[in-house]
């Protein structure tokens, strides 16, 4: 099989969908792959992977989270003249790649949609986008959502039910690989912060996430403890500004080797995100996976309450309120009965669904029923 992916970006630009690209594409390694993006600098790049070549494509810049490129369509144009191939798997939302794709998509092509989320905080300009929406669903031969619950609750997707599926996003777990030194500078870590109960947060500094509710539950949590909070972004300012306490610690953007590393220290992972854009939680199955234990809000039509499931890998309480998600991060803190019980099915959790291997089987079975 030939597949092109089209995703908005591709590692090393850093982003959940991209990392979610990637592993697809590294989980298919047996198949003849191409992938198509945008470089976030205005001009092109065309590199290999192994056997995969990446074809970057210049933009000039963003408006409404949409890279924008003069060439991208004459060079998606070439591409599936000479490429040709039989399955082309876009990732989304990227309005601008819909548009393209009905324009350029051949009719032998099978066309599989990577439903990631709803367009959720562009409303104004969703109303424009809406109908090609609708012609790039219409035309998908099959359409992959992340969670039961998003297919579920997700207005788009409603009449397209039948030839939906869900494949859940997968993570690396050669990324997370611990070896001796690293296991040495969790023990380091923890040496610095008098081996307190750490608690981190990873993510982009951005209002879907919740950090001000995280902040405003370090109130609530008795017990003694250290708050890491990697990351930056829009809202980093003003997120120092409210932060009082000195248990608070920014750690800005840290390396993916760092991630790791205070994964592997933290007790808890705090996962405060608050809306339907924070669909799945690709680090949320990461952390799980490195046996720290979750504590999230409960997002309607979100998968992270399918990622996370309550009381069984970790704990769940009503949006928005700070002081049921300190008082929760306490419980585990003072209960480490539970806290390892949590730990133990929040790791077999990811390591039973979440992987290249078993998502990739999945998805090569999608993939050969809709080509023979």
């Amino acid at each position: 099989m030939k597949i092109l992916h089209i995703s908005k970006y591709y590692p090393p630009y850093s982003g959940g969908i991209e990392d979610v690209c990637y592993n697809l594409v590294k989980s298919l390694s047996e198949e003849e792959q191409k992938v198509i993006c945008f470089n976030d600098v205005n001009s092109d790049n065309i590199s290999c992977d192994g056997k995969v070549e990446i074809i970057r494509i210049g933009s000039i810049g963003e408006l409404a989270s949409q890279p924008i490129s003069f060439s991208y369509y004459h060079k998606l144009k070439v591409l599936l003249k000479t490429y040709v191939p039989d399955i082309i798997h876009l990732h989304l939302p990227n309005p601008l790649l819909c548009f393209y794709v009905l324009l350029l998509i051949h009719d032998h092509t099978k066309l599989v949609l990577h439903w990631h989320s709803d367009i959720v905080a562009q409303k104004y300009i969703y109303r424009l986008f809406a109908p090609i929406e609708t012609r790039i669903l219409c035309r998908a031969d099959k359409i992959l959502v992340t969670s039961p619950q998003y297919l579920e609750d997700s207005l788009p997707l409603a009449p397209y039910k039948e030839k939906s599926i869900v494949v859940p996003n997968v993570i690396s777990l050669d990324k997370l690989e611990m070896k001796d030194a690293d296991n040495d500078k969790v023990k380091k870590l923890k040496e610095v912060y008098w081996n307190k109960k750490i608690i981190f947060f990873m993510g982009r500094h951005v209002p879907y996430k919740g950090i001000e509710y995280l902040i405003e539950a370090e109130k609530y949590i008795q017990s003694d403890c250290v708050i890491f909070l990697a990351g930056k972004g829009p809202l980093t300012s003003s997120l120092r500004e409210i932060s009082k306490s000195n248990r608070i610690k920014f750690l800005g953007r840290i390396s993916d080797d760092d991630v790791k590393i205070y994964m592997n220290a933290a007790d808890i992972f705090a996962f405060p995100s608050i809306t339907k854009n924070e669909a799945f939680g690709v680090v949320l199955a990461e952390a799980m996976y490195c046996k720290a234990v979750p504590v999230c809000f409960t997002i309607q039509g979100s998968g992270v309450n399918w990622v996370n499931v309550n009381n069984v890998t970790g704990l769940e309480v009503p949006n928005r309120d700070a002081q049921a998600f300190g008082k929760a991060i306490d419980l585990l803190l003072t209960n480490d009965k539970l806290r390892a019980k949590l730990s133990d099915n929040a790791h077999q959790r990811v390591v039973d669904m979440f992987t290249i291997e078993t998502v990739g089987k999945q998805l090569r079975d999608i993939y050969k029923k809709l080509v023979l």
